[in-house]
């Protein structure tokens, strides 16, 4: 690991908004601020919203900033992505953000039954090969289902085709009311002030000349969820940090992220 990464993952330890939970400890003694962040840290009863796989945090920091009547928490396992996002809303004494570390398989081990309000999917990996891996498969509604409240929103924006119509096949099958959804966002007429905040990889791929996609939907608890079976395209194209499929690349194809 270089200098920078360990000098990051210092930094954390001593943020006040950052909560590093490794399996091990989480399993022997769980999580005392579950069912308690709007007491125990933000202070408030102001609804919770989870970014989750939040990368540097652009995000969470965007929205807080946007929204100082709720309180948001960016999820990611990698420290040294979520440092930046941490180290600025440090910088700016924007107190209605916090950062938790940990994997999003393990999420309803820090928050009660109906704690989030809304779940913030921001370009994930689109797994297209293992379905149970896709944040927004039946898996992972599932495990939402174990802490949003009642009528809580779901947000997916995605550079991937391929998440994007496995998202709205699945958001079909299980019936969860769709209160917007676009291929093309910048180009729909809807994009406001809190979809134009642009992540870090949005914004390599807007250079790549794609169109970025949103749905943004109702999650609705069910005892039972449906797979969509329906053949999905492939993407074309790949991250790039996993290699191109494509001739659609920019200066910054080889960039190591």
């Amino acid at each position: 690991m270089g200098k920078n990464k360990l000098k990051k993952f210092d930094d954390l330890q001593g943020y006040p908004h950052v909560f590093q939970y490794p399996f091990a400890q989480l399993k022997e003694k769980g999580f005392a601020m579950k069912g308690q962040w709007g007491k125990s840290f933000f202070k408030n009863d102001n609804p919770i919203v989870l970014e989750l796989g939040c990368g540097k945090g652009e995000y969470a920091v965007g929205l807080a900033r946007r929204f100082p009547q709720k309180n948001f928490i960016g999820v990611d396992i990698k420290g040294a992505r979520m440092w930046s996002g941490a180290k600025q809303a440090l910088e700016e004494n924007i107190k209605n953000v916090a950062f938790l570390r940990t994997n999003i398989e393990l999420i309803d081990h820090f928050f009660e039954p109906g704690e989030v309000a809304e779940i913030w999917i921001t370009f994930p990996d689109p797994q297209m090969k293992k379905v149970r891996k896709r944040l927004t498969s039946t898996r992972f509604m599932q495990l939402y289902g174990h802490i949003l409240s009642p009528g809580g929103i779901i947000h997916l924006k995605s550079d991937s085709p391929f998440m994007y119509t496995y998202t709205c096949e699945m958001v079909k099958a299980n019936g969860f009311p769709v209160e917007i959804a676009t291929d093309d966002l910048y180009h729909s007429g809807i994009a406001d002030d809190i979809l134009e905040i642009k992540t870090f990889y949005e914004q390599q791929w807007l250079e790549r000349g794609m169109n970025i996609k949103y749905i943004r939907f109702v999650f609705q608890p069910r005892e039972l969820f449906v797979e969509p079976d329906v053949d999905i395209p492939y993407d074309t194209y790949r991250s790039f940090n996993r290699g191109k499929r494509s001739g659609k690349q920019s200066s910054q194809e080889n960039t190591t992220i």
